[in-house]
């Protein structure tokens, strides 16, 4: 069946234009292609409206959409239904696992055609892994509760193999859980974290660091390209200097990589852990996008993170569904996350899945491999931006100096993406972004 993305489909035309899966029904290969591809032009038998293409930060319409792209109609033509129809006793007839392969295989690889975007909006809205999907079924089965089932028990050891030191891990649905989680650890109600002012938790966390802090404070300092130096977090502390009338640092976070896609070199890291050291303070790393830190850097784990204290491990932006670890390089606080997080209703009683979904990850370097692919598509779209790039492209996002027409322009070639401010768009790749896509935004941008 290989190759079924590619395939040039000898689809019936129907009066309206739409081409019909139905009368494909004995034909397996393109059957399978059509059913899986088909957008929502093609469900109603028309050409999709534009009004279905905007939608809230992709297009900048305030507006909520009534459909998108690619998804069911509220009105199915019974065409249509009997071509899914065809389609279950196909399957019926397949191995289950290769079905379920096919149809992953063809959800994440289809063309953009009828107006679909290429879609640079997020990593987080690309499709689950294969080999994610594979790993929550075989956890399908009976196992212990909470973290006494199989697969939670082997969290620990497998990242203690992969940063080469002892660790404590635990799996929660969020990368916010996982960010406050883990800084619970080392900060006080009393206290607060050095951060950049432009750092995730600070902009996009609706305030969940105080909340799971019970009302720690951030202290915001500077950095280029979202990054902290020594110096701009001795800014920040040499300002507190009343005693019990000032909130006192506990902890610093970094960001690797940057909120900006730029990675601290390992000296960097080297750096802010003395100062750290020296200062009393903990030292977290929110690692959303850790695996193209360490892609971009081609250097072991344990170098990308240094001497982080703990490190939330995103999996979510790298081909998970919903698990992200939490990774303790001090073991004597992880009765510090399991008590705070069933308090915090992060317990789940399957967390089998969760746990499934991160050794899946790590399994032969999958983590890597799909940072890697993500790295190098936002290279190659990065290349047409010339001098309007607003920041080196380390890991796979690509800032770009956009004027309002132009995002415009960019939007009507079939590009989604998000303004990141009024004079640029924020651009990201991910682990499925294909070649042509790649290269296609590149052309774009150089030709604006």
């Amino acid at each position: 069946m290989a190759g079924i993305g590619a395939h040039v489909l000898p689809f019936r035309m129907t009066p309206k234009g739409s081409r019909d899966v139905g009368a494909l029904r004995d034909d397996r290969e393109p059957l399978c292609a059509g059913v899986f591809h088909q957008p929502l032009d093609q469900l109603h038998g028309d050409a999709a409206p534009a009004r279905l293409l905007r939608h809230v930060g992709m297009v900048g319409d305030p507006r909520s959409p009534t459909g998108l792209p690619g998804q069911l109609g509220g009105s199915l033509a019974p065409l249509h239904l009997r071509s899914v129809g065809a389609m279950r006793r196909l399957v019926g007839t397949l191995d289950v696992d290769v079905a379920h392969g096919l149809s992953l295989l063809l959800a994440s690889n289809g063309a953009p055609r009828h107006g679909v975007p290429m879609h640079f909006l997020s990593d987080n809205a690309a499709p689950v892994h294969p080999r994610v999907w594979q790993a929550l079924r075989a956890a399908d089965a009976a196992d212990a509760p909470y973290d006494t089932d199989a697969l939670s028990r082997r969290l620990d050891e497998a990242f203690s193999a992969l940063f080469e030191r002892e660790c404590a891990a635990f799996a929660v649905a969020t990368g916010t859980a996982a960010n406050c989680l883990a800084l619970a650890t080392m900060v006080q109600p009393h206290g607060g974290v050095v951060c950049h002012r432009e750092a995730h938790i600070e902009m996009d966390e609706c305030g969940a660091p105080g909340f799971y802090l019970h009302g720690a404070k951030l202290l915001l300092a500077e950095g280029n390209g979202a990054k902290l130096t020594p110096a701009s977090i001795e800014a920040v502390l040499a300002g507190i200097t009343r005693g019990v009338h000032q909130v006192p640092a506990q902890a610093i976070a970094i960001t690797q990589a940057s909120e900006y896609g730029l990675v601290y070199r390992p000296e960097e890291l080297n750096e802010i852990s003395d100062l750290a050291k020296d200062r009393g303070l903990g030292l977290f790393m929110d690692g959303a996008r850790f695996a193209n830190a360490v892609a971009f850097l081609d250097c072991p784990p344990e170098q990308a993170a240094a001497r982080v204290d703990s490190l939330s491990f995103g999996c979510v932006k790298n081909g998970a569904m919903n698990a992200e670890a939490i990774v303790l390089f001090d073991p004597a606080a992880a009765d510090l996350v399991r008590w705070r997080r069933k308090r915090a209703g992060h317990l789940q009683s399957k967390g089998r899945f969760l746990a499934a979904q991160i050794l899946a990850m790590l399994e032969d370097g999958l983590w890597l491999a799909n940072a890697r692919a993500a790295n190098a598509a936002a290279r190659v779209g990065g290349e047409g931006a010339g001098e309007r790039l607003l920041h080196p492209v380390e890991a796979n996002e690509i800032f770009v100096r956009l004027t309002p027409g132009e995002r415009e322009a960019m939007r009507a070639q079939g590009f989604a993406f998000y303004d990141w401010d009024a004079a640029s768009a924020r651009f990201v790749t991910a682990w499925n972004t294909r070649d042509e896509d790649a290269a296609a935004l590149a052309k774009a941008l150089a030709t604006l």
